[in-house]
Parts: C-alpha cells; sequence; structure tokens
C-alpha cells in the first residue's frame, strides 16, 4: 500500500514539473515571439517635420530611436531632458543654464562649441546619428547635414511660445515613439497663462533687453513675445510692424518716460551670456529719467529672474516653467 501511494506522488510530481517546464517553455517562446514582432513592428526611420537651410519647414528623415545626439540648442536639449532621453546626449554646446550643466561637465560628452560657433571637428568625432541645432547655426545647415541629419527647430511667436514648445516636443517624442509623454509634459501651461492673461487685462507695458549699457525695446516679434502676445500686455514699446526679433531696437530713456508704460520688463542680456564687468540692468534701467514713470512709481519693473533662459532656451519644457515662475513671482 505504501509502494503504491508513492508511486502515485512520484507520479503527480513529475506531472506537475513537465507541466510547469512546458509552460516556462510555452512563456519563453510567447516572449521571443513578442520580441520579434516589435522589432519587425519597429520602423529604422520616421519623417518629421524641421526647418531646412531657407529656413522653410519641410519634410526629414531621421533614424527611429536616435542612439547618439549631438546638441547645438538648448530649447532641444531642454526637450530632450524632459522626455528622459537625455543619456542618448554624446556631444552639447556650452551652456550657462543650471539645470542642463550635467550635459557640459559630464567627461563622456564632448565640448562641441557654442550654440553660435559649432566645432565641426568635435561634431564629426561625436558620431552622432541626429544633431538639433536652433537659429544660430542655420549658415551651417547644409555643412552639419553631411554629418548627420540635421533637426532645427524653432519658436513660432505667431503662434505663441506655447503651442511651439507643444508641437517642438511632439516632433522629437516621435523620434523616440514617446508622444504619450508631451501632453503630460504641457499639462500645466495653459492654466497657468490664463491666470497671468487675467491680471494683465487692460494693462500695458514695455518690454525691453539690457545690452552693453542699453535698453532695446522688443516687440512681439521675437524674444519675450509671450508678455504680449499670450499672457496679453498690450506692449506699447514699438510699433507692429518694426522688427525686433533679434536684440530689438535701441530706445532712448526719453521715449520710455513718453510711453509711460504702467509696467517694464527687463531681460538683462549681458547677465544671460555671463559678459564680464557688464552694467546691472538695474542701473541701467533705473535712472533719474525712469523714475518719474508710473512703472518705477508703482513699483512695477519686472526684472526677468532667468535671463539666460529667456535668451538662450526660449522653446524648451523647462524653459517655459522658468519663464513663467519669472512672472508669476512678481505679478501674482
Amino acid at each position: 500500500m505504501k509502494k503504491k501511494l508513492l508511486t502515485i506522488v512520484l507520479s503527480a510530481m513529475m506531472a506537475f514539473s513537465l507541466a510547469a517546464c512546458s509552460g516556462k517553455s510555452d512563456n519563453n517562446a510567447g516572449a521571443a515571439e513578442e520580441k520579434a514582432q516589435t522589432e519587425e513592428n519597429t520602423p529604422e526611420t520616421v519623417t518629421i517635420k524641421s526647418l531646412n537651410a531657407d529656413q522653410v519647414e519641410a519634410d526629414l528623415e531621421v533614424p527611429y530611436d536616435p542612439q547618439r545626439i549631438a546638441i547645438l540648442d538648448m530649447a532641444s536639449l531642454d526637450i530632450l531632458d524632459a522626455l528622459g532621453v537625455g543619456d542618448r546626449v554624446v556631444g552639447s554646446a556650452s551652456t550657462s543654464l543650471d539645470y542642463l550643466q550635467e550635459y557640459v561637465t559630464d567627461e563622456n560628452v564632448l565640448n562641441l562649441g557654442t550654440i553660435k560657433e559649432a566645432d565641426m571637428e568635435a561634431v564629426m568625432e561625436s558620431e552622432p546619428d541626429v544633431i538639433f541645432i536652433g537659429g544660430r547655426l542655420s549658415s551651417l545647415y547644409n555643412e552639419l547635414s553631411e554629418i548627420a541629419p540635421v533637426v532645427y527647430l524653432s519658436t513660432d511667436t505667431e503662434a505663441g511660445v506655447v503651442e511651439s514648445v507643444k508641437k517642438n516636443a511632439e516632433t522629437i517624442a516621435s523620434m523616440f515613439g514617446l508622444e504619450d509623454k508631451v501632453e503630460e509634459l504641457m499639462a500645466d501651461f495653459d492654466g497657468r497663462i490664463e491666470k497671468l492673461a487675467a491680471f494683465a487685462e487692460g494693462k500695458n507695458a514695455i518690454v525691453g533687453l539690457c545690452t552693453s549699457g542699453s535698453f532695446n525695446v522688443l516687440g512681439n516679434d521675437g524674444r519675450c513675445s509671450i508678455i504680449g502676445r499670450e499672457i496679453g500686455f498690450e506692449n506699447v514699446g514699438v510699433e507692429a510692424d518694426i522688427d525686433t526679433s533679434t536684440h530689438g531696437n535701441e530706445a532712448s530713456f526719453e521715449y520710455i518716460v513718453e510711453k509711460n508704460p504702467e509696467y517694464i520688463f527687463v531681460m538683462d542680456r549681458d547677465a544671460a551670456i555671463g559678459t564680464d564687468g557688464a552694467q546691472l540692468a538695474k542701473d541701467i534701467v533705473e535712472n533719474e529719467l525712469v523714475k518719474g514713470t508710473d512703472a518705477y512709481k508703482n513699483g512695477n519693473i519686472v526684472y526677468l529672474a532667468h535671463p539666460a533662459v529667456w535668451y538662450t532656451a526660449e522653446g524648451g519644457v523647462t524653459a517655459l516653467d522658468l519663464m513663467l515662475q519669472d512672472l508669476e513671482s512678481d505679478l501674482l
């Protein structure tokens, strides 16, 4: 009886073992099949919209899920960082942005020069799958394209900074299959803009840039355009048809007194690019003439706290967050 019972137990154990092995084998086969199918369905390239050498939007074929990225544009690096694929960066331009410093100090990331002057030999040495540039390097588009596909994205002031960030983030995300992440990254920006817009309703302002001891007024066609276009301050600093997109137009302080704005927004370019021995923006702006304006009398001169972000990374996800923080901290 005992022998018979032992035989039954051993048989049951063997059957269970065979079933387990069979299940494990089936699972392994299934996983392998799924992996093969995924690899088969993964494209080698994707087509995105990017500016070309003529600064016209066109189709560009780029590698899908690129492993080696050369960065010559801080807004694009900002987006790559926010998407969690910054570890693909093998070469980067230098930057003064605190939140992107790790890409400059990492000894495994090659120094590619600056966002205005690329080191072409270093770019080639980095052997990138794709290269990101901004407008400052558009003249090198064709040369860089001989090394790898060049993704050239920009901020469209007519569409607005928020929409531009979203569009550019979606474009970059599509290169990695990370489109689902963009909505999460952009989630609270519209609501924050609405609160600032409610504050700005019916108010006017001059938006300006301090550089080399002078004050340049900015319109709604370039840097800091979010203040007039999306947040809604009436920009009384320049006429609508005057081009101010690069560094603005130099203005006399008598002009500012004449316009007598309720608010003055100041971006310190010298601080943004780390100009040695530069005069502080506050010392330039708060002179005897400007002290006679309503903006000064009411304490409404706003010095943008992250000038490097406004000047070099406008168009990035984290950059947009910091820009809105600069306004919220002074206005709300």
